[in-house]
C-alpha cells in the first residue's frame, strides 16, 4: 500500500481521510438533528452540543489536511469508461461538497462564538472567538448552517447513489479504488 495516489487508484491517506471525513459530517448531522429537541432538563442538554462543536473543530482541521493533500497529490484519472459528463459532474458534485462542508463548519463556529465566547475542544484546547459579540450574527449563521447542512445531506445522498451506481450498475472501479489503496510499484 502507498500513501500517495496513483494514476488509476487512491492513496490510504485519501482513502482514511475520506471515510472518517464521510461518518464525521453524517454523525454531526445526525447529533444536531437530535440535539435540537433536548430539553433544559436533559442529561445531554450541555454535553452534545459540546460534542458537536469540538468535533466540528477537529473535522475543520482535517478538512484543511484533506484540501492540502489534495493540492500535494495527483487525483487518479476518471474511470475510462466514465463519460465526460459523468466526470464533469463528478468533479462539480466534489467541489460543491468541500464547499458545503466548509460553509457547515464555519457558520456553526460563527453560531457558537457569536457572544464572543471561545469553542472548547473536549477540554483539549480552546479556540477564541475571532469576531467578538456581533448582534444577530447567532441567528444569520444559524440559518446558513441549518441550509447548508441539508443541503449537503442531499449532495451526500447524490454522491453515495452516484457510488453505488458505478459499482453495481456500471461495474466499474469508481467504488472500489476508494476502498482499496493503490499498491507500490515494485
Amino acid at each position: 500500500m502507498q500513501i500517495r495516489n496513483s494514476p488509476a487508484r487512491y492513496g490510504w491517506l485519501a482513502i482514511v481521510v475520506h471515510w472518517v471525513v464521510a461518518v464525521a459530517v453524517l454523525g454531526l448531522f445526525a447529533l444536531g438533528f437530535w440535539m435540537v429537541d433536548l430539553t433544559y432538563y436533559d442529561d445531554w442538554y450541555r454535553r452534545a452540543p459540546d460534542i458537536h462543536r469540538s468535533i466540528g473543530v477537529l473535522l475543520f482541521a482535517l478538512m484543511l489536511l484533506r484540501l492540502l493533500w489534495r493540492f500535494l497529490t495527483r487525483t487518479p484519472d476518471p474511470v475510462a469508461t466514465h463519460k465526460r459528463w459523468e466526470t464533469l459532474s463528478a468533479h462539480a458534485a466534489h467541489g460543491l461538497l468541500y464547499i458545503l462542508v466548509f460553509v457547515a463548519l464555519v457558520s456553526g463556529y460563527l453560531i457558537s462564538t457569536a457572544d464572543g465566547s471561545s469553542v472548547s475542544v473536549f477540554g483539549w484546547f480552546e479556540v477564541p472567538s475571532l469576531t467578538g459579540r456581533v448582534q444577530g450574527l447567532e441567528d444569520t449563521a444559524g440559518l446558513v448552517h441549518y441550509w447548508s447542512t441539508w443541503a449537503l445531506m442531499g449532495l451526500v445522498a447524490v454522491h453515495a447513489a452516484g457510488a453505488l451506481k458505478h459499482h453495481f450498475v456500471d461495474r466499474d472501479e469508481t467504488l472500489r479504488r476508494m476502498l482499496s489503496p493503490a499498491r507500490k510499484d515494485k
